[in-house]
């Protein structure tokens, strides 16, 4: 009998702008295993936006909703509203460096207010019965000494019941660098993050941030209980084909690409019923066959002609010729 890990022994990091329910369906056609993250959501706009910012397909379970906001009850309003609708935790941002979030009074600058994320915490806890978890850096501006890391970790643990923290492994700069450039400049410290899981052996820790494969992701498993990929996740996503075998322990075949493509087409009719373009659930898939030959005429025909009017199941059809008959399905 294989060993049952929990699902955030692997997860897809929250990426606003990519992470959305066509993303996140197409990724749970190539790994049932992982934990899914929507992009973060504000407060506010689940409480006075006009869309249905909570939507997302049962199929993509098990799913985590990512949430952007510092007040403790407009946070407890929104988990109370995830947790009805089926999510299956709700993770605080505690991480994003970028000044549209900072004006707004979330993401990293909450790490300079360790006590107002313990409240945020406990008044999302104190509602709903999934778990709620944190998102955060290793530090920020020059508060980036180790013990500054403890004392956020100790109080938001102690004082906010927080049991499961996801650390992205380099610190944020809150004002001189750009989004892009605090996801590269900073350096790596996945040491600090280890030293973490030492000193807190009690609390769940998965590590973010730098990790290209997955055998690197076995590596940090050896310390942590969690890892977390964002950008290869997306960018490389044939990748996670083969998370569910090799860091799951399952052994189910590995996905074939090819019959992942068309597992989608019921899902992109669907869709397209719905008034959505065929370009907004395809743009995800663009890098499925990265490093196969046919994989750049796939992504150029896919791009020019996904949003052309009328577009639909052909279109990607047409693309997967380009590209299926190059490919060695796995064994």
């Amino acid at each position: 009998m294989t060993e049952k890990f929990p699902a955030h022994r692997f997860s897809i990091a929250p990426m606003l702008d990519w992470t959305d329910r066509h993303c996140r369906y197409f990724h749970r056609q190539l790994t049932r295993q992982s934990l899914l993250y929507t992009e973060m959501v504000t407060t506010g706009a689940i409480i006075h936006g006009k869309g249905d910012y909570l939507a997302y397909s049962q199929e993509e379970q098990p799913v985590a909703l990512q949430l952007g906001g510092s007040d403790p009850a407009a946070l407890a309003q929104c988990a109370k509203l995830a947790e009805e609708r089926g999510y299956n935790e709700v993770n605080l941002n505690v991480g994003c460096p970028s000044d549209r979030v900072q004006n707004g009074r979330f993401g990293a600058c909450l790490m300079g207010e360790a006590q107002l994320v313990a409240d945020c915490i406990k008044a999302m806890r104190d509602v709903v019965a999934i778990p709620v978890t944190v998102k955060t850096r290793i530090g920020i501006d020059d508060q980036d000494s180790y013990e500054f890391l403890c004392d956020f970790i100790r109080k938001v643990s102690e004082e906010g019941g927080c049991e499961t923290f996801i650390i992205h492994a380099r610190k944020a700069w809150l004002s001189g660098l750009s989004p892009k450039e605090n996801r590269e400049i900073p350096p790596l410290d996945y040491e600090r993050v280890y030293q973490l899981k030492r000193d807190f052996p009690h609390l769940t820790m998965s590590l973010n941030g730098g990790v290209k494969s997955l055998a690197e992701a076995k590596v940090h498993l050896q310390h942590l209980d969690g890892v977390m990929v964002g950008r290869e996740a997306y960018q490389n996503p044939g990748m996670l084909a083969h998370v569910d075998g090799e860091l799951f322990g399952s052994t189910q075949p590995v996905a074939d690409t090819v019959a992942v493509v068309r597992a989608m087409y019921p899902y992109i009719e669907r869709e397209l019923a719905a008034g959505t373009y065929l370009g907004h659930v395809t743009r995800h898939m663009l890098g499925l066959f990265q490093g196969i030959p046919g994989a750049r005429q796939w992504r150029r025909y896919l791009s020019e002609n996904a949003h052309k009017a009328g577009a639909g199941v052909d279109v990607v059809e047409q693309a997967l010729s380009l590209v299926a008959d190059k490919i060695v399905v796995n064994a």
